[in-house]
């Protein structure tokens, strides 16, 4: 069973004509750029975006994505993608739910992994830093 997470953001996305292809669907790569745009709405939720993780100190790339196409988007449709936290004290894990807006049907599930790296040694740290955990332990309460 896939986790729903503690915390979720919702964000709808209409698929642009330059993301489908000749047969009017999305191309699988877009796929990709739906997912970050939910998972800046959640860290934004949480409360320490991209930015504040750069001041921070810390880059956190993503080292672990995994998609699971159900049925193709099209051009004009309305998409949900729910970003949902998974796990954040070692690793920063997110799982995603692409879902047709109109009708609720279930079009694509993803997750992505990542994890800190101290931007001045490069090293990849084996737990969250104190700053992101922190803050979402503040989102949570």
């Amino acid at each position: 069973m896939r986790s729903s997470g503690v915390l979720h953001c919702d964000t709808q996305v209409t698929v642009p004509f330059f993301d489908v292809d000749s047969m009017n669907v999305v191309w699988h790569g877009h796929y990709v750029k739906y997912l970050e745009v939910a998972r800046c709405a959640l860290l934004d939720k949480i409360g320490h975006n991209y930015t504040a993780m750069l001041e921070s100190g810390y880059a956190w790339p993503v080292i672990d994505l995994q998609l699971r196409y159900v049925r193709g988007a099209v051009f004009g449709q309305v998409l949900n993608v729910r970003a949902s936290l998974v796990e954040w004290e070692n690793r920063l894990k997110i799982n995603y739910l692409i879902s047709d807006v109109a009708s609720g049907e279930r079009l694509t599930r993803a997750s992505t992994v990542q994890v800190a790296v101290d931007m001045a040694s490069r090293e990849m740290q084996l737990a969250s830093p104190k700053v992101f955990t922190e803050a979402v332990e503040r989102s949570l309460a």
